[in-house]
């Protein structure tokens, strides 16, 4: 079982799954750390470390090379590359990045979060990714997307997903923190 109190949350408090991740968190005392920058909309607010000007450049990269890794392109301009800055902090600052989404057939994941994904993988990164259509957790192994049951190791982590979180995306992650860190504790203690 997990040490709850050596686990780090790492993302970016967005609406949808990285939210859900938070709830989740605070459920089981994680401590939970949102990153942030000027003009960023996010749900999740508990412990916020604004990103500056020189740290989001650290993060930069040619959207040519985000549209070529992830096979194709995204069409909001400066928001979506404060997004892809911002990614690069939440995935280099875990150990292992936990994302929920969709795998699609040619292994790239769907939307913004592909491209933390691809980054994990990058950066040599534990990733798992719950397929929320096929209902199923599954790690990135090999070179390939292998069906694992995935907890969260003793030290911080990444997680990053879908806006369009389902029941099935909701449950996944819940039943993630249960086999890491088994029931929550009471609201007393």
């Amino acid at each position: 079982m997990t040490d709850r109190f050596q686990a780090k949350l790492i993302s970016g408090g967005h609406k949808g799954a990285e939210a859900e991740f938070g709830r989740n968190a605070e459920r089981w005392q994680v401590r939970e750390v949102t990153l942030s920058y000027e003009g960023h909309a996010m749900e999740r607010s508990g412990e916020v470390e604004i990103l500056s000007e020189a740290d989001l450049a650290q993060g930069d990269v040619s959207m040519e090379i985000v549209f070529q890794r992830l096979g194709r392109s995204f069409h909001r301009g400066h928001g979506i590359r404060r997004v892809i800055q911002s990614m690069f902090h939440v995935v280099t600052r875990g150990d292992h990045l936990f994302a929920v989404g969709w795998i699609q057939p040619e292994g790239t994941v769907r939307g913004g979060t592909g491209w933390g994904v691809e980054l994990a993988k990058f950066f040599n990164r534990g990733v798992s990714v719950f397929d929320q259509e096929k209902q199923s957790w599954f790690d990135w192994t090999e070179g390939r997307w292998q069906p694992s049951e995935p907890t969260i190791p003793d030290r911080a982590f990444a997680a990053t997903g879908t806006r369009n979180l389902t029941a099935s995306g909701r449950a996944a992650i819940r039943e993630l923190f249960e086999r890491s860190f088994g029931p929550p504790p009471d609201a007393g203690g």
